[in-house]
């Protein structure tokens, strides 16, 4: 049975580390714990989230009036070219053991801070790559309680983008197809160093703020070109190491940051006439 928390805020589970109080918690470690917690939900009537490392978000100050749950399936299976992993598992860490295995097509996971969940639902990707190019299968929990497994072919992807954001429910987990690849491994540490030299992964961020406007124009080189590197509303600021990415300071709020990225937005435009969107999901209390 899972265990409903209280006195827990998001600030706790956000790589921002900002955000609320949480009036009902739950960390789910297991589908059985999913399917009660979603029948706790539907008896309750109760506004629920699902998150997982809570990156690429930012949470309300005033938290979130409802349910939320720490997805930590995190199981993690082998048959031959094929992986199964719970959507709690780390992306990063599967991007790692596949390739340790000689197994290419996720080698650009290494690094990104989510769990496979987080990833299918917003088909993260770097490197050319996304999830959408080796996805194979989800497997999904309803509203209405109801497992369903749910062929890639079944719905759309595209940058940054899938249909599961306009789903109401759970991912539990997910399937990839694989090939076989020498070079995997050393692809995968070569993408890893590359991000480690490049992105501000000991500071507080929620990964990158804004979508690239087009393949060949990136929006930190837009932001950058402005001279928008380090400024600040708060305490966020714009990366010095680099500019599409926001980090607290340590004291920054939702507010803040919002503030910034409008600041960020209209002084691009102006300069640039490009209009830069979020890739940041904003979750409201």
């Amino acid at each position: 049975m899972f265990q409903l928390e209280r006195d827990r805020y998001l600030r706790e589970f956000s790589t921002f580390g900002i955000g609320g109080p949480i009036q009902l918690f739950a960390a789910i470690s297991s589908i059985q714990q999913m399917e009660e917690a979603f029948t706790f939900i539907r008896t309750e009537k109760i506004p629920y989230l699902i998150i997982g490392k809570g990156s690429n978000c930012l949470f309300d100050d005033r938290g979130f009036k409802g349910l939320v749950l720490l997805n930590k399936i995190d199981f993690c299976e082998y048959d031959q070219l094929r992986v199964t992993a719970g959507a709690g598992f780390s992306f990063s860490l599967l991007g790692v053991h596949t390739a340790r295995k000689g197994l290419s097509g996720l080698e650009f996971a290494s690094g990104i801070p989510a769990t496979v969940g987080g990833s299918v639902f917003m088909n993260a990707g770097a490197n050319g790559q996304d999830v959408a190019n080796c996805l194979e299968s989800v497997l999904y929990l309803t509203e209405e309680g109801e497992k369903i497994v749910v062929n890639k072919q079944e719905f759309s992807f595209s940058y940054r983008t899938s249909s599961f954001q306009q789903m109401r429910g759970a991912i539990l987990s997910a399937t990839f197809l694989l090939h076989s690849e020498q070079t995997a491994r050393p692809t995968q540490l070569k993408i890893l160093g590359y991000r480690l030299k490049t992105q501000p992964y000991k500071e507080k961020s929620a990964g990158c703020i804004f979508r690239n406007p087009a393949p060949d124009l990136p929006a930190g080189l837009l932001i950058d070109q402005c001279g928008l590197k380090g400024l600040c509303v708060g305490d966020a600021r714009v990366s010095e190491m680099h500019a599409n990415f926001i980090v607290n300071g340590g004291k920054a709020r939702a507010e803040d940051v919002l503030a910034l990225i409008s600041k960020i937005r209209s002084q691009v435009a102006e300069k640039t006439g490009v209009l830069l969107e979020p890739e940041v999901r904003v979750i409201h209390e």
